[in-house]
């Protein structure tokens, strides 16, 4: 006989499982069945969506007693040839496995096979002829022969002894069967051979390749996803090998790097690390610039302008190489850049007590730029990171001018080139700096705080954008930031849901890939820290996640945990509506009632609406004074007051059960009276069309001309998440309410968040009217607006 008991107590956890996700498909049937519910799920917890705590990541957020994780560390020797445009190299990896697992074989990434013409990335896009039809749509179409002979080309794969491993390819995948099992707790070492062909990253897109100048014939290169590089086996998800299609980035093992970079003579080489052998590869000249460099105040220029554009013209004549040996520790990932037309300066920043050389590399066309500004926005970045986050651990930081942005340890390369007499735009320069801070700060997500950015975009590129913006903000005050700001991200939020995904979303299969992953998740935490945190209570949360998780491997309910664990604010309403869903903010003034006391009451009183002041069709403007003469209405007159029970209602309306209600309960006193006979009461409604459940932030305007605001949790929501009503005691007449007056909350129609306000016109408005007049009074503003 089968012992059912047994059973039952071996299995607590799946049934308890099972129950809790048929109560909630019972609760979420019982809502679609029944429309005019006042509950959704949004104060639910997220214990059931979220992964459960084990002994490796714990319920706080925090790692747990038996964390692990993998390590790999590379010594590598790579040659670049110019006049063939191939990178051919060897490495020898040694693998430690720390998991409680023995592996029979691992995984690497072959990234560069991205483009090798057999991989299906190339083509599962849909793509479309529009018109006019130009040569490069033609040539869009001819993807095979635009690819051929690109991708990683493994020349061997041996143990350390050179006995031949049995390898398999699969896309931009490799797996390395091991002769034998890799127990737990042990390493092995492996070397593989590799060459590939570079692309023109200019004309076909992608990260690494290089970029050709025909003005001057000359190359600049940028060395990225270079190298064979080993997945991350991990607690959560075994082997990350999901595979590279060109949007999802990286997840990466911590190791030390060793490399050897053969390049033409005349290069000047920038990379992750440091370099070993300056003294072998500089001019004197330069290795003089170099140290002068290691104390100024101001950056140094190493690489000069003149000699950059001297080497330009010879460099037909060169055909001897130089070999740069740069080494880095605690490192996840390796990349570098080579050329001649390179201009190099440097200076050293102090970052909590820590010299760091902050440097920037550059051809002549970005030279206006970059020498003004590169070196010394790399240098505030890693100081206000640090701030927000943990102290930059590394020695090295660098900005890399190539055209476009992407970020490693240590360097980044991004855009920035002047006009061609060397003028350039406003714009130009604050897209420059905005996207160093972005990739310089990307050291710091996922560099260091190494979450998996092959599955969640968001907890790099997101968290990176939040802080980017302080930075920016503290960079220049008055620095327009695109992100960050809860009103920049309306727009994305009013789209049509068909148009909309969750932040927590693969990587894959964003549509917005830039409001999703960097936007939104931004905005989220610019709201939660200013709006329902509070920056001293945020500030020290965050700061506790980035220490937790630096050097490790973290995962969105890691972060989740923490926020809240370090905090003890009841989170998961927020993680829920900002991070699970996709509706949005839209909340509502309905109605607003206006009470006053009567002097004279000696009964209980009976509150009544004195004055609704009626919902407006049309919105005006306020000005700003505000004055008696705008010809707004105060809520309130000056000569009415509410009446007494017994006042207001005929004596044939009142029925013996109401009067004996109110007679027996006790009479207001004098003293109560007398407290409250000047003051104004203000009942409002207010209603969520939106969905996304936030606090409410409720400005009063009073006839005087001055404001106040009141702040509501958004736990108001809690019992009726459709709509809710709120009374307000005030010491004055209100002449018109204003929702959410800093656009903090990101509400997408301030239209309804106004009552007896005049409004701004909109662009259809303003087009229809062909003037900013309107009833022959000037057009005023919110005067609570941030300017």
């Amino acid at each position: 006989m089968y012992n059912w008991t047994n059973f039952l107590n071996n299995n607590k956890t799946f049934f308890r499982t099972v129950l809790i996700l048929l109560s909630q498909l019972s609760i979420s049937q019982n809502i679609q069945n029944n429309p005019q519910s006042n509950h959704g799920n949004k104060f639910e917890q997220l214990g059931t969506i979220l992964p459960t705590p084990n002994e490796y990541r714990s319920a706080s957020g925090a790692p747990g007693g038996k964390y692990w994780q993998q390590r790999a560390d590379y010594d590598i020797d790579v040659k670049l040839d110019e006049k063939k445009l191939t990178i051919v190299g060897t490495e020898t990896v040694t693998y430690y496995n720390n998991s409680p697992d023995a592996l029979e074989y691992i995984w690497l990434q072959l990234d560069e096979n991205q483009h090798d013409p057999k991989n299906e990335v190339n083509y599962f896009d849909e793509n479309r002829i529009n018109e006019p039809i130009t040569e490069q749509t033609i040539k869009g179409l001819q993807t095979k022969e635009n690819l051929e002979g690109l991708g990683d080309k493994i020349d061997g794969v041996t143990d350390e002894l050179g006995k031949a491993l049995k390898y398999t390819v699969n896309g931009t995948m490799m797996r390395i069967d091991l002769p034998k099992t890799l127990s737990a707790k042990s390493k092995t070492k492996f070397i593989v051979k590799w060459h590939y062909k570079m692309i023109n990253r200019a004309i076909y897109g992608g990260r690494g390749g290089y970029e050709y100048f025909a003005e001057d014939g000359n190359y600049l290169f940028t060395m990225v996803q270079w190298y064979p590089r080993l997945c991350v086996y991990s607690d959560f998800h075994g082997w990350q090998n999901k595979q590279f299609t060109g949007r999802g980035e990286f997840a990466l093992a911590f190791g030390n790097f060793k490399v050897k970079m053969t390049v033409p003579s005349d290069h000047l080489v920038c990379s992750t690390g440091e370099c070993q052998n300056y003294a072998q590869v500089l001019t004197p000249a330069q290795m003089a610039r170099w140290q002068k460099a290691q104390t100024a105040s101001e950056p140094i220029e190493i690489g000069l302008l003149a000699d950059a554009i001297e080497a330009e013209k010879n460099a037909s004549t060169i055909t001897k190489t130089k070999t740069y040996i740069f080494k880095a520790d605690s490192v996840r990932d390796f990349a570098w850049g080579s050329s001649r037309k390179y201009i190099w300066d440097a200076m050293p920043a102090d970052c909590m007590g820590k010299k760091v050389m902050c440097m920037s590399f550059y051809p002549k066309e970005a030279y206006g730029l970059y020498r003004k500004y590169s070196t010394k926005v790399v240098a505030h970045t890693i100081k206000t990171y640090s701030k927000y986050t943990i102290p930059y651990p590394y020695p090295v930081a660098q900005s890399i001018e190539a055209s476009n942005g992407m970020e490693y340890p240590m360097i980044c390369f991004n855009f920035g080139r002047t006009e061609k007499d060397g003028t350039y735009t406003e714009g130009t320069k604050n897209g420059m700096i905005m996207v160093i801070i972005h990739e310089v700060g990307h050291n710091f997500f996922p560099m260091i705080i190494n979450s998996d950015e092959r599955q969640w975009s968001w907890l790099d590129e997101g968290l990176n954008t939040f802080v980017q913006f302080l930075t920016e903000q503290e960079f220049d005050s008055n620095y327009p930031s695109a992100r960050g700001p809860a009103h920049k991200m309306t727009d994305y939020m009013r789209l049509p849901k068909n148009q909309l995904e969750p932040i927590m979303t693969n990587s894959e299969n964003i549509i917005g890939f830039g409001p999703n992953a960097y936007g939104k998740p931004a905005t989220a935490l610019n709201i939660l820290r200013e709006t329902v945190m509070g920056r001293e209570l945020f500030d020290f949360a965050f700061k506790q996640y980035c220490t937790r998780w630096a050097f490790k491997h973290p995962e969105p309910a890691d972060f989740f945990r923490t926020m809240e664990d370090a905090s003890a604010v009841d989170l998961d309403w927020f993680w829920r509506g900002w991070f699970f869903d996709i509706e949005p903010v839209d909340i509502a003034i309905d109605t607003v009632k206006a009470f006053t006391l009567n002097k004279g009451n000696r009964v209980p009183i009976a509150f009544d609406t004195l004055y609704t002041f009626p919902k407006q069709k049309e919105f005006e403007f306020i000005t700003q004074t505000r004055n008696r003469e705008s010809g707004l209405k105060a809520l309130i007159d000056s000569d009415t007051t509410l009446r007494d029970f017994y006042y207001h209602y005929k004596p044939k309306e009142i029925t013996k059960e109401v009067k004996n209600r109110f007679e027996d309960l006790e009479p207001v006193s004098d003293t109560t009276i007398a407290k409250y006979a000047n003051k104004f009461i203000y009942e409002i409604k207010f209603s969520n069309k939106g969905g996304l459940v936030m606090p409410l932030i409720i400005q009063f305007l009073y006839f005087d001309g001055t404001a106040d605001t009141e702040y509501i949790s958004a736990y108001i929501w809690r019992k009726n998440e459709k709509e809710v009503t709120k009374t307000f005691l005030k010491n004055k007449k209100v002449i018109g309410i204003v929702l959410d007056p800093l656009r903090e909350t990101c509400d997408i129609n301030e239209k309804n968040n106004v009552w007896n306000i005049k409004s701004e016109p909109t662009k259809f408005d303003l087009y229809k009217s062909k003037t900013v007049k309107t009833r022959g009074q000037s057009i005023g503003t919110n005067p609570m607006q941030k300017k």
